[in-house]
């Protein structure tokens, strides 16, 4: 889900820039190095653009802007990994509209085990605590194990350049490395600079060959820059950092890809990283995305794992048509899938004449919700009764909340007005742990129970 987050935060971008304040916006991206055998350094890199934060004064009565972080880790077990909360302050710098505009970057980082975990990143306006944003996401961590020459994540940056100042936040292994944590550029700042690490280059006792091929993709997955060169086993484990230039690209989605191949043996390991340019002065010419005979390979979802595809799947099956959903269920490889997703919203594309599918990021924008709002210890938003009729229906015109009582278990009746003339959904907690069930609807289709009051009696079996 990554990369579809990002296409759409490019799109934004490009044409919401020079609109005022509204919701807090900050962007982030990260990067897994390997640590020792077991464990993995996770790498968080965040920016906010000044003009987004709101000036306050501090008590020294100087005029500053700045944010609250608050990265969580949890893993499957909902344990907490990391649970770390921070302030970040800047000095507030007015600016005319000639200057250019600064940002707050910054890069955190922690020891993190194997496994699966759900990353969330909340930040919080330091002069407006009503201003927030949080994103939240799923990450796998694996070791890089010992005996096989690896690659480390791509950290996409703005700047590196070799450095003995230990004490920035952004020194590492004798460079200063500024991420770019957008994973945007432009014509203002067309040059791309990347790090990564590889390792285990001294396993092989024949000393093989090994070699770096670098190679950019545009979104029609044509190579439009590439490198290659030997890497020496001088040492086990290498830095590489590198530069791009990207004034003669056009405005589009790439995607680097760094590799390392062991020539005589045949095998390697790689790693990818899209971003993104915008060139107001040179527009992709190369075909239309909707013309091409596999539109889907040059889409967000032609670079969706299978875990993505079945996640998007099991998440807009309320939307589905019973063809639909047996088609899906009968798809054995991920091309298939890639490719069933895409039509899956192009048919419900309100205007194929523009680049974002509104009906698409609506639903996006509600399975966020309820997965913020709903999820309990069992369950994630999404699947619960109330996750399901909001991600159908929206957001409710009223609500009537019913706390629990001596003899009575919590409810509540969501109330939308211009369905059916009116109707009404009744949900309550009958098993006293969040989850609350579906009672009652008006609504026809919906499930019916006109003595859904008996239900909630807490002395009550259903008799």
């Amino acid at each position: 889900m990554k990369s579809l987050k990002r296409v759409i935060l490019f799109l934004i971008l490009i044409t919401t820039f020079t609109q005022g304040k509204g919701k807090l916006t900050f962007e982030f991206n990260y990067a897994r190095f390997k640590l020792d055998s077991v464990n993995t350094y996770l790498e968080i890199y965040y920016l906010f653009h000044q003009k987004d934060l709101t000036e306050f004064t501090a008590q020294n009565n100087s005029q500053k802007i700045g944010a609250i972080m608050h990265i969580q880790i949890l893993d499957s077990l909902q344990h907490y990994v990391v649970n770390y909360k921070f302030k970040i302050l800047s000095p507030f710098r007015k600016m005319i509209s000639s200057q250019k505009l600064r940002n707050i970057i910054g890069a955190i980082g922690f020891d993190v085990p194997k496994g699966k975990y759900i990353l969330t990143i909340t930040a919080t306006d330091l002069g407006d605590t009503t201003r927030q944003k949080d994103y939240s996401e799923k990450i796998k961590v694996h070791p890089f194990h010992n005996n096989i020459i690896s690659v480390s994540d791509i950290e996409m940056c703005s700047n590196i350049r070799s450095s003995n100042n230990k004490k920035s936040i952004f020194f590492k292994n004798n460079y200063e490395v500024v991420p770019n944590p957008s994973l945007i550029y432009s014509s203002k700042m067309p040059v791309l600079f990347y790090y990564t690490e590889l390792y285990n280059l001294l396993e092989d006792h024949y000393k093989s060959d090994l070699v770096m091929i670098k190679r950019v993709l545009n979104s029609h997955n044509k190579v439009v820059y590439q490198q290659v060169k030997p890497i020496s086993r001088a040492g086990n484990s290498v830095v590489e950092v590198g530069v791009i230039n990207l004034k003669k690209f056009s405005t589009g989605a790439y995607t680097l890809i760094v590799g390392l191949s062991d020539t005589s043996k045949g095998i390697g390991s790689a790693a990818t990283q899209q971003f993104y340019y915008y060139n107001p002065t040179k527009l992709d010419t190369s075909g239309n995305a909707m013309l091409s005979k596999q539109p889907y390979l040059s889409s967000e979802y032609g670079v969706m794992s299978e875990d993505d595809c079945d996640l998007l799947f099991d998440e807009c099956k309320y939307i589905a048509n019973k063809n639909e959903k047996k088609m899906y269920a009968h798809l054995k490889t991920l091309d298939a899938k890639r490719k069933f997703l895409y039509n899956f919203w192009l048919r419900r594309d309100p205007d194929l004449s523009t680049p974002v599918n509104e009906f698409k990021k609506d639903y996006l924008k509600r399975i966020k919700y309820v997965n913020e709002h709903f999820s309990t210890l069992n369950k994630i938003g999404y699947k619960t009764d109330r996750g399901r009729v909001y991600l159908i229906y929206g957001p409710y015109d009223e609500i009537d909340r019913y706390p629990s009582e001596a003899n009575r278990k919590p409810y509540e009746i969501w109330r939308y007005n211009s369905i059916e003339g009116g109707v009404i959904f009744v949900f309550g907690d009958l098993g006293g742990y969040g989850d609350y069930e579906l009672l009652h609807s008006t609504k026809k289709g919906e499930y019916h129970d006109y003595n859904w009051k008996r239900r909630i009696i807490s002395n009550a079996e259903g008799e």
